[in-house]
This record gives structure tokens, sequence and C-alpha cells, in this order.
């Protein structure tokens, strides 16, 4: 009986070895795919919020992005293409690049200059051919800075504008300034008025300095000017500077440092005075505004190969190395 007893086989089935676990590189292919579709939207929305002109500038750039010509020279870097984009304003305010930096045309920075110019030439006329104020003609300096029309009234030994320690004028000074306020009225430009003494103390009493003295002949002068004729709207600012901007800084006690200066502000300087001090500058006018939209005529031909080869040449040669306004998007 026990010899028909069959053997029990038990049979063990082996699985075959797994391919081994994927990991967690499916989880950074997905976080790639989920950061490019981010930068996707973010790029479809600047390009939505993004101005004509500011896409026409980065444009150009990808066309040519060994150099752009703008409005302050050459840029060679995509970060500063050279752009005329109020990044802090509306479509209705485009002609300014930012608060802190204002912009304008070739053809308008051209047009002011011809006009100090002229204005400049007008004042040296008077001068020569007014009798009344022509023997103090070496007490008058008139030049043309960045800022616009530097007209400056310095003092001389025997010929003060004012009495020692006085802020009242003396006769010649207010026939000097009777004399160019006509002339300065023919210009819509505003003005900047300065009082500067020489680095002598005025007195050993804290109560009245060089400080006080300077603005009050800066306000001195500024009431001569308006009793000529002058309208009060078109003085921006009054300002006593004491001795710290000497016309002779190696001879601060010479007369020549007490003095009054008159500037004829160009629209940038103005521009720049009222945004430091937080408010908006007044708007240009039509005829302004139309000479200023006028786009340069380097910017029109920086197409051009040859215009283009030349200033790739001097760009790798270093004689042009100026850098245009930063392009910045608005929000």
């Amino acid at each position: 009986m026990a010899e028909n007893l069959q053997p029990i086989i038990v049979k063990k089935i082996k699985k075959a070895a797994h391919a081994g676990h994927h990991g967690g590189s499916w989880k950074v292919a997905y976080a790639d795919f989920v950061t490019a579709m981010m930068a996707f939207f973010l790029l479809l929305w600047l390009l939505s919020s993004t101005s004509q002109e500011t896409l026409s500038g980065v444009a150009d750039y990808f066309e040519n992005p060994s150099a752009i010509n703008a409005a302050g020279g050459t840029s060679t870097s995509m970060i500063e293409l050279g752009s005329n984009i109020d990044s802090s304003k509306g479509d209705g305010d485009q002609g300014r690049e930012s608060d802190s930096f204002e912009y304008y045309s070739e053809a308008f920075e051209q047009m002011e200059t011809d006009k100090l110019e002229a204005l400049k030439a007008k004042i040296e006329d008077v001068i020569e051919n007014t009798p009344s104020i022509t023997e103090y003609n070496d007490q008058i300096l008139i030049e043309i800075t960045e800022e616009g029309l530097h007209i400056q009234i310095i003092d001389e030994n025997n010929r003060p504008m004012f009495d020692r320690g006085s802020a009242e004028l003396k006769s010649y000074a207010k026939k000097i300034l009777r004399e160019i306020s006509p002339i300065l009225n023919t210009i819509q430009n505003k003005m900047s008025i300065s009082g500067h003494t020489d680095a002598k103390r005025y007195t050993h009493n804290d109560t009245y300095s060089n400080w006080e003295l300077s603005s009050d002949r800066a306000n001195a002068a500024r009431r001569e000017l308006v009793r000529a004729g002058t309208p009060s709207s078109k003085i921006a600012r009054i300002e006593g500077l004491a001795s710290r901007f000497l016309l002779k800084p190696d001879k601060p006690t010479d007369p020549a440092n007490r003095r009054i200066d008159i500037l004829m502000l160009k629209k940038k300087s103005e521009d720049s005075l009222y945004r430091e001090k937080g408010v908006e500058p007044e708007p240009m006018t039509p005829e302004e505004q139309k000479l200023n939209n006028q786009k340069n005529k380097k910017v029109e031909n920086k197409k051009n190969p040859v215009d283009t080869l030349e200033l790739q040449e001097a760009i790798r040669s270093g004689t042009n190395r100026n850098t245009g306004a930063v392009v910045r998007f608005r929000e």
C-alpha cells in the first residue's frame, strides 16, 4: 500500500525580476514643463502690455545686436537699447524714459540750443549798444551750458552790485536787470536765480550768515526783474548758495565770487527740477511736442548696411562707447 504513494512535488514559480523603480526623473521633467509654460505665459503678458515702440526696439536689437543707435548714442547691450518709453506713465506720456531721465529728440534739443544762442546774441547786443550799461560789460558773463543760458552778474572791487553785507541792489545793477528783462521774456523758458557770496564770514552772529545774505540778494534780483516786467510765473527757483560754488575757487575772497546767477532753463533741466520736488512738469506746447516727436536721422537710417558696418568697426576699435537709455517695460 505504501509503495503506491506518489511523492508530493511542490513547484515554486519565481517571478522575473522587475526592471527597477523609475525614480523621480519624471518629476524633474514635469517641473521643467511647468516652468516653461509659466515663462511662456509671462512672455505673452509682457507682449500684450508693451507699447509698439518698445517692441520695435527689442526687434531692432535682435536684427543687429552689435550696435543700436539711440538718442543717447550707441548701445551694445540689450539692456541699454535706447528708448523714449516712460516706465511710470501710460501711452499718453511717451517722450520721457523715466522720472530721472528726460528724453528729447535731436531736433528739439537743436531747436532749444538755437533759441538760446539767439537770446545770448540779443543780450550781448543790448549790453554793447546801451550806453547806461555798456561800461559794465566786463561784469556780465554769458554762456550756454548743458542746463541752459547762464548769465552771471559779478562784483568788482570798485563796482559792487550790493553794499557790504546788504541785499539792496546798486543803481547800476538795477539798470542791468531792467535792460535784460524784456529780452528774457521773449522765450517761454523758466528761469532760476541764485545768489552767491565770497568766503568771508559775514558776521559772528549765526542768526544771519552768508546763507541768508545770498538768499536775500537772489530775491532782490527777482523783485527787480518782476518790476521790469518779468512774470512771477516765469521764475522756477530762487536760492542762496553762500560760498559753496565759488567762481574763483583758488581765490575764495575775490569780489568775482559775489555774484547773481540767472539761468534760463532748458526744458530738460526744468522738468528735472520739477520732478526732484515731486511735481509734474508743465507739458510742452503743441509745436514743441510735434518737433520732439520727430525721429532722429540716425535712428531712421540705422538699418543701412554701410552705416552698420562702420558703427560696428567703431565699437570694436573702442572709438564709440556711448550708451543709450534703458528700456523698461510698463507694468
